[in-house]
């Protein structure tokens, strides 16, 4: 064999050897990132569920105040006229 196909040879055990010493870690990483991505969606859609029926409920106690406050008494209502002065 020549040197360079040995050096060849040497140098893809190596990266084979690398690949397979340093893929657990590696993905272990990017499994993290995965799932630190995913709990942080989680909680921070969570959360926006959570503001949005907190603002909803407060916009329906509003609204029920104000129509419970503004009740109209029926019937006819007596309205004077208006005196009407001019100046000459």
């Amino acid at each position: 064999m020549s040197t360079k196909k040995e050096t060849a040879a040497v140098v893809g055990v190596g990266a084979a050897a690398c690949v397979a010493c340093c893929v657990g870690p590696i993905l272990g990483f990017l499994a993290a990132i995965g799932l630190g991505t995913a709990a942080g969606f989680a909680l921070f859609g969570t959360a926006a569920i959570a503001v949005g029926v907190i603002a909803i409920v407060i916009a329906v106690r509003r609204r029920r105040r104000r129509a419970t406050s503004c009740v109209a008494t029926p019937g006819p209502v007596a309205v004077e006229m208006p005196i009407v002065r001019t100046h000459r």
